[in-house]
């Protein structure tokens, strides 16, 4: 019981070192820069809302100029002595950063290996399906790394994958390049091609084809709309040509039954 006792209460100051060290150091350490009564300096170097130098100035004139402008103070650079502060409205350049971030991670390409695997005696049907899988990953901007598979006595004869290997990479030519020769790993054998595309560029056209698709069945769908297919129906039509009946003559003398 006295050791638990003991061993408890190291515990317990350890824990309370530890809580006052990190009030010491001034807590987590916050990415967001500091504004206006968060800054704790006597003086700052101040910048305009426009870009313009005002200079080194108080930091109460610096937040009296900041409540006249109705924009906050915020501190661009910290490091700097004295720091630098810009008058801007804070709320809208964290938007807009947020913004510019989502752009980049949204254009931003990752390289992405694909993998294929063959047979050194594969079915000719089987090879165009699986060069068309090749070919749509190189149009796409990845890599592709490709693996023959040897088993049994195949493996004996590797000239039969070094071959379908150099088929494969002659057939995509167009499309990617070797970019690692084949080697024989253990019982496989492995070469990568890599596209002549980048993958930005893959990824701006396909977003233009898809633009492009969007934009031709919104044109189709317009052209079927309820409101097309009525002002058809109240077009005017033609007017179809009136049969005129027969006009009986009154004046014409009546037969003389007589004669």
């Amino acid at each position: 019981m006295f050791r638990l006792g003991w061993s408890h209460r190291n515990r317990r100051c350890a824990s309370v070192r530890q809580a006052v060290a990190w009030c010491y150091l001034g807590g987590s350490i916050s990415a967001e820069p500091r504004i206006n009564d968060r800054i704790r300096v006597p003086e700052v170097r101040l910048v305009g809302p426009s870009g313009e130098q005002v200079g080194i100035v108080p930091l109460a004139k610096a937040l009296e100029l900041a409540q006249e402008y109705d924009l906050d103070l915020v501190e661009v650079a910290a490091t700097a002595r004295p720091p630098v502060c810009k008058l801007m409205d804070y709320g809208k350049f964290k938007y807009e950063s947020a913004m510019k971030a989502r752009e980049a991670r949204k254009n931003q390409a990752h390289t992405v290996i694909k993998e294929m695997k063959l047979r050194p005696k594969i079915d000719p049907h089987d090879y165009d399906t699986k060069k068309g899988h090749v070919v749509r990953f190189l149009k796409q901007g990845d890599k592709v790394k490709i693996t023959i598979m040897f088993r049994g006595r195949e493996q004996s004869r590797p000239e039969l994958g070094f071959r379908l290997l150099q088929r494969l990479a002659s057939d995509v030519e167009e499309l990617g390049f070797i970019e690692s020769n084949p080697k024989q790993d253990g019982r496989n054998m492995i070469m990568v091609l890599g596209p002549h595309k980048k993958k930005t560029e893959a990824m701006a056209e396909a977003r233009e084809a898809q633009a492009a698709r969007k934009a031709e069945r919104q044109g189709v769908t317009a052209e079927e709309t309820p409101e097309a297919q009525a002002d058809e129906a109240q077009a005017p039509e033609a007017e179809a040509p009136v049969a005129e009946a027969p006009v009986a003559e009154a004046d014409a003398p009546a037969e003389n039954p007589e004669a």
